[in-house]
C-alpha cells in the first residue's frame, strides 16, 4: 500500500488504535502499519489504559463512544501519563458536539466517521508535525465557528450542518474563499455586510463596489449551492436588497 497523505509518516512513529468494533479496530491498526506506522490496536477503553501504561506510544486514534470507558475519560487519563501524547478523537454525528469540545481543551485533532486511512493517517502527521515544532497540540477555540445548527471548522473549511432544512448532520467541503466569507458573516450573524466590505475584510481585496461584486457574488452563490436546502430561496446565507448579505437563519413552515 502506497501512502497517499502527502507526507511521509514521522519516525516510524508508534500509535495505539482505540475502538471496540473489533474489525474495525483491527483494519485500521494493520492499515496504518502497511503505511509505515508501528500500529497496536485495543478493543476497550480499560485495554487501552493498560497498553499505554506499558508503552511509550507517540499518538492515540481514540474513538468516543465505546461500551466501558469513553474515549474522553481515556483521553484525560492518558494525558496524565504522557503530557505530550498526541490524540485523535474518532467521533460519529451524536457525539460530535464532545468531540470539538475535546479538541478545544486537549486532543489534537477529530475526525466523523467514517473515515479512511489516509485520512487517519494525515491527522496523524499533523499533531506529530506540531509537536516536532512545540507548538502547542490543544487548537484555539477560534478554529469552530457556530450559529445555532451550523458549525464552521476554518481549519479544514469544512462546514456541519444538522437540521437545517430538515437534514441530518452532514459535513461539507468549501474552498479557502468561501471559508472566509461564511467565517465573516457567522462572526457577525444578523449583520448585514455589503460587498465590498465582504471583499476586503474576508477576501483582502480593497477594491470598489461594483468590483467587489464581481468577487464576491460568485463566492455567494457557489456558497449557497452547498449549504441551502434551496439555493433560490436562501435561509442562511440571505440577500438584503440593495445593501448586501447577512447570516441569519430562517426557517420555513
Amino acid at each position: 500500500m502506497t501512502n497517499n497523505t502527502g507526507v511521509p509518516p514521522i519516525a516510524k512513529a508508534r500509535v495505539l488504535v482505540v475502538d471496540d468494533e473489533v474489525s474495525v479496530c483491527s483494519a485500521l491498526a494493520r492499515s496504518l502499519t502497511l503505511l509505515g506506522y508501528s500500529a497496536d490496536a485495543a478493543v476497550s477503553g480499560y485495554e487501552a489504559l493498560e497498553m499505554l501504561e506499558r508503552t511509550a506510544y507517540d499518538a492515540v486514534v481514540l474513538d468516543i463512544r465505546m461500551p466501558d470507558i469513553n474515549g474522553i475519560e481515556v483521553m484525560q487519563q492518558a494525558c496524565q501519563m504522557d503530557p505530550n501524547l498526541s490524540i485523535i478523537l474518532l467521533t460519529g454525528h451524536a457525539s460530535l458536539e464532545s468531540a470539538i469540545a475535546a479538541v478545544r481543551s486537549r486532543a489534537a485533532d477529530y475526525l466523523l466517521k467514517p473515515v479512511g486511512v489516509y485520512g487517519v493517517a494525515a491527522a496523524i502527521e499533523r499533531a506529530l508535525q506540531r509537536v516536532r515544532e512545540d507548538v502547542p497540540k490543544a487548537l484555539s477555540p477560534e478554529r469552530f465557528l457556530r450559529v445555532g445548527p451550523v458549525t464552521l471548522d476554518r481549519e479544514r473549511h469544512e462546514v456541519r450542518m444538522v437540521g437545517v432544512g430538515g437534514t441530518g448532520s452532514i459535513g461539507i467541503g468549501l474552498t479557502v474563499s468561501e471559508s472566509a466569507l461564511l467565517a465573516q458573516l457567522m462572526q457577525n450573524p444578523d449583520t448585514v455586510f455589503s460587498c465590498r466590505e465582504l471583499a476586503r475584510t474576508a477576501l483582502g481585496y480593497d477594491v470598489s463596489e461594483i468590483e467587489a461584486q464581481s468577487i464576491v457574488r460568485p463566492h455567494i452563490s457557489r456558497l449557497r449551492g452547498k449549504l441551502e436546502p434551496d439555493p433560490d430561496q436562501p435561509c442562511l446565507v440571505r440577500t438584503v436588497s440593495g445593501r448586501g448579505y447577512l447570516f441569519g437563519l430562517v426557517y420555513s413552515e
